[in-house]
């Protein structure tokens, strides 16, 4: 019997994963090809390096979410099954007009009793509406959960003082990527409780979680095609997926049994599809999940670290910028001797700034350091710019409550063996991407199984 032929759209985290678990779990003889219209594999998850600093920075996908205290984490499993070394990432601190928040006791201090006790007021109806045990277990796009239909701003506008409601708006705001009125109650109640270590941890790979896709690469049998643009998806006249490829300058088109479109939401509509009912079915795919979100990525090297005693954990929000997160970047690896600092800016703010020159967004981040770290605005050597716009998902899940069937297959009954896996199916982290990937490797494993006569 020949070798199944998997077709993969995409080199970022969803499409090694995908190859990755498909490999490991067919009883049947499979080929992938893995389609990259980059010169690298990795997508989102991206670690460069200086060019003067012999250092790295995370310029994408700044963490992993640790949910191995609750139960499974297929996340972290996987990145000890590669032999991944991790660091673990703490922040708990607010910077609010210059002054470091790191709990009720300090609000109390700097807005008076009135913010504290609405701020607690907040977290215990957050607290009540999704447990521990709910967060992990939870169905992150809403399926049968009614706070997914109301806007996360009504939530907020419900904190009756003005000082705890912005509070709490800045300290999720570069989680959402998004402002509370582009969000449900879910997924911004999400965002805050993440920040409690009853919930959920945080960490990186030592050395750069870049290290995570290059190993599932290294692993791989899969063929990778780097510089493979595709361009167009369709049938052929047997009935299976066409794929057509754009390499310097030469068009290919290759045959497959199976096809899976991992790529990011904002790239799926850049595929033409072949075929009125493709076209419509992918379109109206695509039309489901477009909620945009976005972030800028700005990195600074310094000649020494400023900020030693004065910063605590591996991160901090700021209420620049409507809220965003300053991320020590010198700690992700231990010993670290080099001072990186870097900002992740989302929502509407980094729409908004995009445009501006690298040099301008240098300034800007560096005029909204705090006072007691404004001697930092000297100390610069080199910065980096990396702009992510519409890369995320401001409302993963969309707007209706689908299965997990109908959110990876979007026309099942025409082209049963078209699959699509994205973050922004689940819950727009690297986790929710591995659900997405294994759920469909399964299936095509299952498939394959089928076909063969044998137990999946």
């Amino acid at each position: 019997m020949p070798a199944w032929q998997i077709g993969i759209i995409g080199g970022g985290p969803g499409g090694l994963m995908t190859a990755y678990a498909l490999e490991k779990w067919a009883n049947d003889p499979v080929h992938v090809t893995v389609f990259e219209a980059s010169q690298r594999v990795g997508g989102k998850i991206l670690t460069p390096a200086f060019d003067r600093v012999p250092a790295t920075y995370e310029a994408g996908a700044a963490e992993f979410y640790d949910y191995s205290a609750h139960d499974d984490d297929p996340l972290k499993e996987l990145v000890t099954e590669l032999g991944l070394p991790v660091c673990r990432m703490d922040g708990s601190s607010a910077v609010v007009r210059g002054r470091a928040i790191a709990n009720v006791d300090d609000l109390r201090d700097q807005f008076g009793r009135p913010a504290a006790d609405a701020l607690l007021a907040f977290d215990r109806r957050a607290k009540d509406a999704i447990t521990p045990h709910e967060f992990y277990e939870a169905d992150p796009e809403g399926v049968g959960d009614p706070l997914v239909r109301k806007g996360f701003d009504r939530l907020l506008a419900g904190i009756p003082h003005p000082a705890a409601r912005r509070y709490v708006e800045q300290f999720i705001h570069s989680d959402l990527a998004a402002e509370p009125h582009q969000t449900s109650v879910a997924y911004g109640l999400h965002n805050y409780l993440m920040n409690d270590p009853a919930y959920m941890g945080l960490y990186g790979i030592a050395g750069g979680n870049e290290a995570l896709p290059r190993e599932l690469a290294r692993r791989l049998a899969a063929e990778i095609k780097l510089n493979h643009r595709v361009t167009a998806v369709g049938r052929t006249g047997d009935n299976r997926l066409s794929v057509t490829t754009v390499c310097d300058g030469r068009e290919e088109v290759s045959c497959f049994d199976a096809v899976v479109i991992a790529l990011p939401h904002d790239a799926v509509g850049k595929v033409r599809f072949h075929g009125e009912r493709l076209a419509s079915a992918v379109a109206a795919h695509h039309a489901e999940y477009d909620h945009p979100a976005h972030y800028l990525r700005v990195t600074v090297a310094f000649r020494e670290n400023f900020w030693r005693g004065k910063l605590a954990g591996s991160y901090c929000m700021l209420d620049a910028f409507g809220g965003c997160c300053l991320y020590d970047e010198s700690a992700r690896t231990p010993g670290n001797p080099h001072a990186v600092l870097g900002w992740l800016i989302g929502g509407d703010a980094a729409k908004a700034m995009c445009d501006q020159a690298d040099d301008d967004l240098v300034h800007a981040v560096l005029a909204a350091l705090p006072p007691d770290l404004a001697a930092g605005r000297t100390l610069a050597v080199e910065s980096r710019v990396h702009r992510w716009i519409g890369a995320v998902n401001a409302l993963p899940g969309g707007l209706h409550a689908r299965t997990l069937d109908r959110r990876h297959r979007p026309d099942p009954a025409g082209h049963p063996h078209l699959f699509v896996v994205g973050d922004y199916l689940f819950d727009s982290t690297l986790n929710g991407v591995l659900d997405s990937a294994e759920y469909v490797a399964r299936w095509l494993a299952s498939l394959m199984a089928d076909r063969a006569g044998v137990p999946a």
